[in-house]
């Protein structure tokens, strides 16, 4: 098991902002961790990583305890927070080699993470003069120093341009195929286009724990469908497997269904049986951002 955390919680004063958390990561998967600002993630990530302690619980970073073997999480993290702190006088080659030293690393790791994230071609430059995405690559080169086994990152592409992000996300994607890696995000696509799995935490809560396949390949399903004539919402309540409906404009309603089959064929039929034509009827994916919000209550 790569992380394990069991019934943590950790609280501001009166705030709390961790509330009996507890799930598991196995090795080698990829997995986002998303929530609203100040559900908690960050407080989660900095435990994780030994920079601030829980009140109650446990947590460890593959097999390590996170308050009484603070060097081996260490040694077994590779981590990138939010606000990415880089000495900005410093080439890009003689930060690495500083952080060699205190991670007790061969010097040769050094080209081999900046060849790894892509940074041959600023690797001259100091950080100072590189863009954001080349900053966010210096990181996660540190990050990758001292080849940790797990990765945690929190938002690691926020003011990337849409190129940069791009690059970042294939980056992730490409070392997490050997590593343990823990995202924080606000940007669904990235955990869609990156993530094995998905966490949602609400208030310190976890709401959902899925596989994103699961998400993805729910049994509700959104129809968007247009009749040529108004109808009453006691008749549109007759249709089967339907749990909720609404009326978007005039003769088009959105109906949501929670079903094995694929209902379109039952809103024809309904509309046959009832002098209606469909004039149109299109199938809306429920998509993460989706069942985020949902799960939310945004």
């Amino acid at each position: 098991m790569s992380i394990e955390v069991i019934a943590l919680s950790k609280s501001y004063g009166t705030q709390k902002a961790l509330d009996n958390l507890t799930f598991s990561v196995n090795r080698g998967e990829i997995v986002g961790f998303l929530g609203p600002n100040g559900a908690g993630k960050s407080t989660l990530m900095k435990i994780l990583t030994t920079y601030i302690n829980a009140d109650s619980g446990t947590a460890s970073v593959n097999g390590f305890d996170v308050s009484t073997q603070e060097q081996s999480v260490q040694k077994s993290v590779g981590y990138l927070p939010e606000h990415n702190p880089l000495y900005l006088d410093l080439y890009v080659k003689e930060y690495l080699a500083f952080n060699a030293d205190v991670y007790n690393v061969s010097k040769s790791r050094i080209q081999e993470v900046i060849d790894l994230t892509g940074l041959t071609p600023e690797s001259h430059k100091k950080i100072g003069q590189l863009s954001k995405g080349y900053r966010q690559r210096v990181g996660l080169a540190n990050a990758l120093l001292h080849n940790p086994d797990v990765l945690i990152l929190d938002e690691p592409t926020t003011g990337l341009d849409p190129n940069q992000l791009v690059e970042i996300r294939q980056l992730i994607k490409n070392v997490g195929k050997d590593k343990t890696v823990f995202l924080s995000t606000h940007i669904m696509q990235e955990v869609e286009a990156i993530c094995d799995r998905v966490i949602i935490i609400d208030k310190g809560v976890i709401v959902t724990d899925k596989k994103l396949n699961q998400i993805m390949t729910d049994k509700e399903q959104i129809l968007e469908v247009e009749f040529d004539f108004k109808i009453e919402e006691q008749l549109i309540a007759k249709l089967p497997n339907l749990v909720s409906y609404k009326n978007i404009h005039d003769m088009i309603w959105e109906l949501t269904f929670v079903a094995d089959k694929d209902m379109r064929p039952s809103v024809f039929d309904f509309a046959q049986e009832n002098g209606l034509k469909t004039l149109q009827l299109n199938q809306k994916n429920k998509n993460l951002e989706a069942v985020f919000r949902e799960m939310t209550g945004k």
